[in-house]
């Protein structure tokens, strides 16, 4: 038996993981969702992408932005940034599809998940009660009662929702008082979620679990098995018909910024013995640790609900947990993330050429300045040649398309031009890296707005290569994982290079140095640091010497 909102959620795997004597291991699904009064179902391949927005919004693209861009067909909306007013702004929109259409996505072609908090926010947070759970809104921190969660899910609608957690973002370690607290607390308020709603209200949407218990395995193995366990009583009446907790779950999600901080935390109280006097000690990593704990999570859970990890870091992170857990969904923040900063993503998988070389490039570097090639090396343009064996990026940055017909906005009409009707939809040249790098030194917003379409393009590719191998052979899929990690560099620093994130951070300092209000001050501190206080520095940014 399922929770009646799950009815329009199914999952099902197409492949089972690859590992037959484990649980755990790379695996292919389809998420299907069936809108009522709509005639397609809107499908998610797993492994697949969830995008991240900003008050609802992705950021740089506009509405027309996302509906032409494939690769955003669900996202997630933090529900704290609108607490800021009561009754929150979107519980206001009347009709059907309320969350749709107050921020403007397509109901036949995009999922929406709304979340309590925003899954990447880790600043420390005041402590959580008995019976709310602290969030951040424009005007300071607010206290969300699951009773007013479910209300608030209740009014607007979403596709999918996540269950509040009883995450702990006090400085961490916590202790295990903390944590026994937090289980208890998790379950209880998933029950409130699941208690039935009124015959004249919609079902509460299909729901995703936050798996708790923090960086304790026996925790987190106490907390699935509360899930399992029959209710009876007053408890089994508060969520009839079902009879567990877990059967009103339809997929499992792992937040990785409260897991990072609380590892971290450990690591400062309880350093490795030999960590500080060896130079390169072998220890477990983050991701080791946590590939660890989200197997302890899952041991007893069931294998065919959609597993969800949120907060990644690159893309070699994502191959990790696909190999070694079998995860389902990851967010796209890290790839927006690097549009934000200039980056245009460049990988592909399978690898096809080997060589080491990042995993994409900072278009902030002067090297770019003269650069007329598309945004990946890997990938070509729809108006390319097609003799090129490259595939194509259907990316609005690399295959931009012209519109059908002129746009008009007076008296010049086609009937006063005479002009004849465009053929539609025609590929146009790739935006070049030339171009982006002029709008990044000019502050111009429409380069993060084609950085953020090719990025989401790219990691979309990934994953359809991801796909492609584990259903055609499987058998190679842990070569070919090892392949990249050889050929790709990782976003940190490695091989004793600093990886293409950290050169376009330092870059984004340097052009805002010397950009804007308040730049002359700015480059006097920097002289001051640099001991050149007094020479003759001539300062210059793209185009010319300031004024």
């Amino acid at each position: 038996m399922s929770h009646p909102g799950a009815s329009s959620f199914s999952f099902t795997l197409s492949s089972s993981p690859l590992s037959s004597s484990s649980r755990f291991g790379a695996r292919v699904g389809t998420i299907l969702y069936r809108r009522p009064n709509f005639n397609e179902d809107i499908e998610v391949h797993t492994p697949g992408l969830l995008t991240a927005t900003s008050r609802g919004v992705v950021p740089h693209l506009s509405r027309d932005h996302h509906r032409s861009t494939a690769a955003v067909r669900w996202v997630n909306v933090p529900f704290e940034t609108f607490l800021e007013h009561n009754p929150p702004v979107p519980t206001l929109q009347p009709g059907a599809n309320p969350l749709h259409k107050f921020l403007g996505y397509t109901p036949g072609k995009q999922i929406m998940s709304m979340s309590a908090r925003d899954l990447y926010d880790g600043r420390e947070m005041p402590t959580n009660g008995q019976n709310h759970v602290a969030v951040y809104s424009l005007r300071g921190v607010r206290k969300l009662s699951p009773t007013d969660w479910w209300k608030y899910v209740n009014t607007c609608q979403p596709d999918v929702v996540f269950a509040l957690s009883d995450t702990p973002f006090t400085s961490p370690p916590h202790s295990q008082k903390r944590l026994t607290k937090s289980i208890e607390r998790s379950a209880a308020w998933l029950a409130t979620l699941l208690r039935p709603t009124p015959p004249s209200n919609p079902s509460i949407p299909p729901i995703f679990l936050h798996l708790s218990g923090l960086t304790n395995a026996a925790a987190r193995r106490a907390f699935s098995s509360s899930l399992l366990e029959p209710l009876y009583g007053p408890e089994l009446e508060a969520i009839a018909p079902l009879q567990t907790l877990d059967e009103g779950v339809v997929g499992y999600s792992v937040d990785l910024v409260p897991l990072r901080q609380s590892l971290e935390a450990l690591e400062r109280k309880n350093p490795h013995p030999g960590s500080e006097t060896d130079l390169n000690p072998v220890l477990p990593t983050h991701t080791e640790q946590i590939v660890d704990l989200v197997q302890a999570s899952l041991e007893k859970l069931p294998e065919n609900k959609p597993r969800l990890v949120n907060s990644t870091e690159s893309p070699h992170e994502i191959l990790r947990y696909i190999r070694d857990v079998g995860i389902d969904l990851f967010d796209a923040h890290w790839a927006q993330r690097a549009a934000d900063i200039g980056v245009a993503l460049d990988f592909e998988f399978p690898v096809r050429q080997a060589g080491k070389r990042d995993i994409g490039h900072n278009l902030y570097d002067s090297q770019y300045t003269f650069d007329f090639g598309s945004f990946a090396d890997a990938f070509r343009g729809a108006a390319a040649e097609s003799s090129n064996d490259k595939p194509v990026c259907p990316c609005l940055a690399c295959s931009p398309l012209s519109p059908p017909s002129r746009l008009y906005h007076g008296y010049d009409t086609p009937d006063v031009s005479g002009e004849a009707p465009r053929t539609p939809l025609v590929p146009q040249p790739h935006f070049t890296r030339a171009y982006v790098h002029h709008l990044l030194h000019t502050h111009e917003m429409s380069a993060h707005t084609l950085l953020t379409m090719h990025n989401l393009t790219i990691l979309d590719l990934f994953f359809a290569g991801i796909r492609d191998v584990l259903s055609s052979s499987p058998a190679t899929f842990d070569e070919e994982v090892e392949k990249f990690v050889q050929t790709y560099r990782d976003v940190v620093s490695s091989d004793g290079i600093p990886g293409v994130f950290e050169a376009a951070k330092e870059s984004w300092k340097q052009v805002e140095m010397a950009r804007g209000k308040g730049r002359l001050a700015r480059e006097k501190e920097k002289q001051e640091l640099d001991g050149t206080l007094g020479t003759t520095v001539d300062v210059q940014i793209e185009g010319g010497p300031l004024e």
